[in-house]
Order: C-alpha cells, then sequence, then structure tokens
C-alpha cells in the first residue's frame, strides 16, 4: 500500500462521515523505520509524521530539517520527565501526557522557553495494567489540573487495547472530549483509521501500511 492509497481511504472515510477531508491529519508513523523510507516519504510532498522515542527522533529528524521544510514532528510514544526538555526542541505535538508529574514539567518548561508543542491527554481506555494513560474516570479532573497551569491541551488520545472492538473506545474517547469542550482525537492506526475517522478522529496515526513492515533490530 502507499501514501496516496491511505490518503484516498482517509478521503471517502471522510466523505462517509460527512466530515470535510482536511478534517484529518495524517501521521506517518516512522518510528523504527530505515530512513531510506522516511525520505521517499519526505520526497512524496508528506510533512507530518510521528515518533515513539524522543531519542531516536532525535537521530533522524535535526538532518531531515536540513533539507525538507515544514516537518510538523509529533510524539506519540511515552514521555520521561527528563527527555521533556528534548522533546521541546523536536516535536510540535505531544501526544501523551499521562500523568500529573509529566504536566507539571511541560508547564515548567514552557515557561522558560516561552512556547510549548501542542498537547493531547493519553486515555487508558481499555484500563490496561501495562499502558501509560490516565483513567477514564480521572480523566476530567486531570484536564481541568492541565488547564490550570496554561498548558495547550488541544485534544486526547488513546490506543485501543489489540483484543477489543476499536470503535468501543473510540467511541468513549469521544464522549470524554465532547463533554470537555476539547477538538482534538488523536485515535486510529493502519487497521482501523476509516472506524475511527467516522467516531470523529482528527489524527490518525499509520505506519505499516505506509512504510511497510517495521525494521526491527
Amino acid at each position: 500500500m502507499s501514501l496516496d492509497d491511505i490518503k484516498m481511504r482517509i478521503a471517502k472515510a471522510c466523505k462517509a462521515a460527512d466530515r470535510p477531508e482536511d478534517a484529518v491529519s495524517l501521521i506517518a508513523v516512522s518510528k523504527v523505520q530505515p530512513n531510506a523510507r522516511v525520505d521517499s516519504v519526505l520526497q512524496e510532498g508528506h510533512r507530518t509524521f510521528g515518533e515513539n522515542r524522543v531519542q531516536e527522533a532525535a537521530g533522524k529528524w535535526p538532518e531531515f530539517r536540513e533539507t525538507f521544510q515544514d516537518i510538523d514532528l509529533h510524539l506519540i510514544g511515552p514521555l520521561q520527565t527528563n527527555k521533556a526538555r528534548q522533546a521541546f526542541e523536536l516535536f510540535q505535538s505531544i501526544h501523551s501526557v499521562d500523568r500529573p508529574k509529566l504536566a507539571k514539567t511541560i508547564a515548567r518548561l514552557a515557561q522558560e522557553e516561552g512556547h510549548c508543542p501542542h498537547l493531547f491527554i493519553q486515555v487508558n481506555t481499555g484500563a490496561e495494567e501495562q499502558k501509560a494513560g490516565i483513567a477514564p474516570a480521572e480523566t476530567d479532573a486531570f484536564v481541568t489540573e492541565c488547564r490550570s497551569m496554561d498548558l495547550p491541551i488541544e485534544g486526547l488520545m488513546c490506543i485501543p487495547p489489540v483484543d477489543e472492538e476499536p470503535s468501543l473506545h473510540f467511541a468513549l474517547l469521544a464522549k470524554i472530549a465532547e463533554r470537555n469542550g476539547l477538538t482534538g482525537l488523536s485515535m486510529g492506526m493502519s487497521s482501523d483509521f476509516e472506524s475511527a475517522i467516522a467516531l470523529g478522529a482528527t489524527h490518525v496515526r499509520v505506519g505499516s501500511a505506509i512504510f511497510g513492515a517495521r525494521a526491527y533490530g
């Protein structure tokens, strides 16, 4: 499958949901992908990418930015507080704000730096012990806490459990976002982004369907 194929599927899903095509941003998830594959997608004109780790992004994107303008980089993996300053330098958006300690660190850095990436709160919609994220029942209070620190919370993010129907989790995330007046919904990946778009996704995170199998090792 190609980048154009994914864009066509997104356009079709938006049309079916009676939403404008530009309502959905495609994040090409480039984690653990060889630079040659990433370069190929950049050459096609795509500029919005997602990385899971600060360290990997730091070794990849400064060099790409010397050649390609207007790269919009999103951190979609866990963020350690000791990597937050570096994340400020690399990313335009952080999708994994998942605990008060991290929110306070970001707020402090925003004051020091005079700017802040766009922020999404990660919600653990499946209440999975091994997965990061705020519990659904605690999300409203956490949104309020983040806003009290003047953090630019754009929306919510979730990663549904692999063995459950994802649309149930997308619907839950949309409901929590709506009652908190948040418009951003980072949800949907290669296998389920059409159903995420039908339920209001504004950012879909697609990796293997664009780049092919990840090159681990």
